[in-house]
C-alpha cells in the first residue's frame, strides 16, 4: 500500500496524522522525483514523524532541505522493511543513503557427485548443479590456494571433463604426484571415493577424522611391508597437521564471519574475515558509499543488511560494534536463510583477538586509501601547474585506437576523477566506414559520437581531454570540438617522444609550444596512468571484436546460404580457407550454387 506527501506547504499534523503505526519503508524525493533518501521503521508514524518534530543533526538538515515528497510503503512484516529497503538502495542509489558497491558472485569449492569419478573445482554463479558446494571464499586466489593444497595431499582430479573423458594415458599430474589418474584406471572406484570422502571431511573442518584414518592406513601399510604406501600417507598426515596450525582458528568448528567497520577522513571500510568449519578461508575489504556525517552506527547495519541479503549468511556474525539493530536483521536473515543467524559484538578470548585484527585490517586499509588519495591530490595540483589550470582537474578523459592493420578498430574512452579511474564511465565505440588503419577518421568518429552525446545532456564534460597522439591527432580532435562548439575542454595530446620510451612522452596542447615533462614529474605519471589504462581498454575492445568477427563465416552474412549450404561449400572445398581461395568458376559447379550466387560468395571473401 503507497501513500504520497508533498512536504512543500502541506499540513504536517494532518499528514502524521494519517501515517500508520505498522512497519514499512519510506522514501524522500527531491523536487525532480528524484530518490534522496530511503529508510525503513518498525513503526513509520513515529520514524517518520521524528524528521518533523525532532532537533535533526547537520546531515538531516541538508537531506530534509531538498524534500519535496514522502512515499510510504507499508508491508507486513519489519524484515519486508528490511529487504525491500535494500532493494530500493541499490536499485535507485540514494545520495543520502550508505551504498554497498558489491555486485560480484564469490567462488565456492564445488564437488560434483554424478560421476564415477568425481571432480573438484572452483565454481562462481548459481549453485544449481548436483554436488557440495563449500564456501564462500573471499576470492578467487582462496580458492585456488585451498585446490592446490587438496591436489597436493588427497590427488582428486580437477580436470574438465572433456579432458578426463578423452586420455588414453595418464597426464603429468599422475606423474608429479598431483593426481591418482583415475581416467586410465589406475585407481579403483572405492578407493578414489574414500580419498574423495576424506577431501570432503577436510573442507568440513572435520581434520581430526581424515588424520586417524590415514594413520590406521599408513599403519596397516607397514604391517604389509608396503613401506612406499606408507611413507605417502606419513606425508600426507603431515600437510594436514601444517595446514591445521596455519589455517584453523583455535576452538572455532562451525561457519562464522568476523565483521570490523571503520570510518575515518571522509572513507568508510567494513572487514570481512570468512570462517568455514573452523578454517579461515581469508578476509576481505568492502568501501561503501557513504553520505557526509554518517557515523559507523548507520555503517555497520546498513552492511550487513544490504550485503547478507545477497549473499548466504553463516550462523555467527561477530561485530566491532553493538547494533540497536541486531535482533531486527537477524529475523530478517533467518527468514532469508532459512535457519537461526546470530549477530554478537560482545566475544571474548580468541574471538575478541580475531576481532581486533579485522579492526586492525579495517584501520590499515583506510590509512592506504586515503594515502592513494593524497598521492592522487598531489598529481592533480602538480598537473594543474603544467597546464595552467586555474584549480586542479576534476574529471579527464583520454581516447586510444586500437586495430590491426586497419581490422576491427575499436576506440576507447577513459575517464579520471579525483579518486583516479571512474570505470562506470568508460566507454567504447565500434568504428565503421572509414578507410581502414585511419587513426585521424577514427578518432573523429569517437570523438563526434561521444561528444554529440555529452553536449545533449547524457553525461559531464571532462576539465581535460587527453589524446594517446601528436599533432596529427590532435588537430583531428580540435576540428570535431570546434564543429561541436565545444570550447571549455582543454585538449592536450600525449605524443610517445623520441624511441617511444616511456617517461619521454611531449605534451601538444593547440596554441602553446610542446610541453617536455621531466621524467620524475607527477603530472607526467598521472599522464602516463591516464594514457596506459585507455591503450589497455582499447586493445581489449579490439581483440574482442576481432575474435568476433573471426569466429563468423564470410558466407553467414550471404542470402540464400543456410546452414546447410554452408556446409556443403566447406566439405567440397575441404574447409574456409580452400573455399576463399576458389573462383567462380569452381564454386558454380557445386550442386545447388548458381553463377549469380558464386559471384556473391567470391565477392564476401575478396571485397569487390
Amino acid at each position: 500500500m503507497n501513500e504520497v506527501h508533498d512536504t512543500a506547504g502541506f499540513d504536517v499534523d494532518s499528514f502524521l496524522r494519517s501515517l500508520t503505526g505498522r512497519p514499512g519503508v519510506y522514501r524522500m524525493l527531491d523536487a525532480e522525483g528524484r530518490i534522496l533518501y530511503v529508510g525503513k521503521a518498525r513503526n513509520l508514524k513515529k520514524r517518520v514523524s521524528s524528521y518533523f518534530r525532532k532537533a535533526l543533526d547537520t546531515k538531516t538538515q541538508a537531506l530534509m532541505a531538498q524534500v519535496r515528497q514522502v512515499e510510504v510503503t507499508v508491508t507486513h512484516t519489519e524484515s519486508e522493511a528490511l529487504i525491500l529497503e535494500s532493494t530500493l538502495i541499490k536499485t535507485h542509489r540514494p545520495r543520502y543513503n550508505i551504498l554497498l558497491r558489491d555486485d560480484k558472485s564469490y567462488p565456492y569449492i564445488y564437488i560434483s557427485t554424478d560421476q564415477t569419478y568425481p571432480r573438484i573445482s572452483l565454481h562462481r554463479g548459481a549453485r544449481s548443479g548436483k554436488g557440495r558446494y563449500f564456501g564462500p571464499y573471499p576470492n578467487a586466489h582462496a580458492v585456488r590456494e585451498s585446490l592446490h593444497l587438496l591436489q597436493k595431499v588427497f590427488r582428486v582430479r580437477q580436470c574438465e571433463d572433456s579432458f578426463f573423458a578423452n586420455r588414453s594415458r595418464p597426464c603429468l599430474q599422475y606423474q608429479i604426484k598431483r593426481c591418482s589418474a583415475p581416467c586410465t584406471g589406475e585407481i579403483s572406484p572405492e578407493d578414489y571415493a574414500r580419498d574423495l570422502r576424506h577431501t570432503e571431511l577436510f573442507l568440513e573442518g572435520r581434520n581430526s577424522e581424515v588424520v586417524e584414518a590415514l594413520a590406521r592406513r599408513m599403519e596397516a601399510a607397514a604391517e604389509r611391508l608396503d613401506y612406499e604406501q606408507a611413507a605417502l600417507y606419513r606425508d600426507q598426515i603431515a600437510s594436514l597437521r601444517r595446514v591445521q596450525e596455519r589455517q584453523y582458528v583455535s576452538g572455532e568448528k562451525g561457519d562464522l564471519d568476523i565483521v570490523a567497520a571503520e570510518l575515518r577522513g571522509g572513507v568508510a571500510c567494513v572487514q570481512v574475515f570468512f570462517i568455514r568449519a573452523g578454517r579461515n578461508l581469508g578476509n576481505k575489504a568492502f568501501f561503501p558509499r557513504c553520505p557526509a556525517g554518517a557515523g559507523i552506527d548507520e555503517l555497520l547495519p546498513a552492511f550487513i543488511a544490504q550485503y547478507y541479503l545477497e549473499h548466504e549468511p553463516p550462523g555467527l556474525i561477530l561485530v566491532n560494534r553493538a547494533t540497536a539493530e541486531a535482533e531486527w536483521l537477524q529475523a530478517a536473515l533467518a527468514e532469508r536463510a532459512g535457519r537461526r543467524v546470530e549477530i554478537r559484538s560482545r566475544v571474548r578470548g580468541e574471538r575478541a583477538r580475531w576481532l581486533e585484527m579485522a579492526v586492525r585490517n579495517a584501520q590499515h586499509a583506510i590509512d592506504a586509501r586515503l594515502a592513494s588519495r593524497a598521492g592522487m591530490l598531489q598529481r592533480l595540483e602538480a598537473l594543474q601547474q603544467v597546464l595552467g589550470l586555474d584549480e586542479p582537474p576534476q574529471r579527464m578523459e583520454c581516447f586510444d585506437i586500437s586495430h590491426t592493420r586497419g581490422e576491427a578498430t575499436v576506440a576507447s574512452c577513459v575517464v579520471f576523477n579525483a579518486e583516479g579511474p571512474l570505470k562506470s564511465d568508460y566507454r567504447r565505440f565500434n568504428i565503421e566506414g572509414i578507410t581502414p588503419g585511419d587513426d585521424y577518421a577514427a578518432l573523429a568518429q569517437a570523438l563526434e559520437r561521444r561528444y554529440t552525446r555529452l553536449k545533449k545532456g547524457e553525461g559531464r564534460l571532462p576539465d581535460v581531454l587527453f589524446i594517446d597522439g601528436g599533432k596529427g591527432q590532435v588537430a583531428a580532435v580540435r576540428r570535431v570540438l570546434e564543429e561541436l562548439q565545444v570550447t571549455e575542454v582543454l585538449l592536450v595530446g600525449v605524443a610517445k617522444g623520441p624511441e617511444r620510451r616511456p617517461g619521454w612522452e611531449i605534451l601538444h596542447i593547440p596554441g602553446r609550444e610542446p610541453v617536455d615533462l621531466p621524467g620524475d614529474s607527477r603530472a607526467l605519471h598521472l599522464i602516463q596512468q591516464i594514457r596506459d589504462e585507455a591503450h589497455r581498454f582499447a586493445i581489449t575492445g579490439h581483440r574482442q571484436r576481432r575474435a568476433r568477427a573471426r569466429a563468423e563465416s564470410p558466407l553467414e552474412a550471404i542470402p540464400g546460404i543456410g546452414p546447410r549450404r554452408r556446409q556443403q561449400l566447406l566439405r567440397q572445398f575441404g574447409g574456409l580457407r580452400e573455399l576463399a581461395r576458389a573462383g567462380v568458376e569452381d564454386l558454380s559447379r557445386v550442386k545447388g550454387i548458381s553463377r549469380r550466387l558464386a559471384q556473391q560468395i567470391y565477392d564476401a571473401f575478396h571485397g569487390d
